[in-house]
This record gives structure tokens, C-alpha cells and sequence, in this order.
């Protein structure tokens, strides 16, 4: 399992969201944990192994940092975008 980082400013945004976009966070963050090369999509269409990926939710969009360079398996939340 991939753990899971973030920054302050990451935080901040999180804690800010509406209840129902933070349950969604908090539903789907542990399954990205898991398998975050099949819960996410590459940013780049050429490269499907590309490290930068995006989550899209209900509520929300976020961009994400796959390390996966053993013994680091990481998931690093890099931006979190409010869909309204």
C-alpha cells in the first residue's frame, strides 16, 4: 500500500471543502492508496506510466505524484481544484 502525503496548503483546501466533497476524499483516497495506477488517469496521453496523474470525483479534481520507486511507494496530493 502506498502511503499517502500532502502539504499545509493541501490540507487547508481539504479541510475547507463542503462535507460531502471530504467524505468523498476520505471514501477514495484509501482504494487510490491501494492501486493508484488503476484509480487514476496520466495527465499525459503518450505516456500511461506517466507519474503525474489525475483523480476526477464528483466534487472534485485532483492532481497527484506517484513515487513508486521501491522502498518509496508514495501518493502525494499536489493541488486540490473544487468542482462546485
Amino acid at each position: 500500500m502506498y502511503k499517502l502525503r500532502y502539504e499545509e496548503a493541501v490540507e487547508s483546501v481539504w479541510d475547507s471543502l463542503p462535507d460531502a466533497a471530504r467524505a468523498e476524499l476520505d471514501d477514495v483516497l484509501p482504494v487510490v492508496c491501494k492501486d493508484p495506477w488503476g484509480r487514476t488517469e496520466p495527465r499525459s496521453e503518450d505516456d500511461p506510466r506517466d507519474v503525474r496523474r489525475t483523480l476526477t470525483l464528483k466534487h472534485t479534481t485532483l492532481a497527484l505524484l506517484i513515487m513508486d520507486g521501491p522502498p518509496v511507494q508514495r501518493v502525494y496530493i499536489r493541488h486540490i481544484d473544487y468542482l462546485g
